[in-house]
């Protein structure tokens, strides 16, 4: 331990400009999380597309009622 402290007075001290002559420590990193995938129950919470869900279906659901009970004249 004595030899040690006596080197470390010897060497000229360190710079920013000078590479550590020290091997940086590893660090355990944790994998980043993949993107989370949005399914389909995402895109049918969007607004615009429910609108224009809700439209169709309702021109669709009107077209049946309208053929199934006869509400035309010929």
């Amino acid at each position: 331990m004595k030899d040690d402290l006596a080197l470390r007075a010897t060497e000229p001290p360190l710079t920013c400009a000078e590479p550590s002559p020290r091997s940086p420590v590893p660090v355990a990193v944790e994998p980043a999380a993949p993107p989370e995938s949005r399914g389909c129950l995402y895109a049918l919470s969007q607004p615009p597309l429910m609108l224009f869900l809700t439209v169709i279906g309702s021109l669709l659901l009107f077209g049946a009622v309208y053929d199934l009970f006869g509400l035309h004249r010929w």
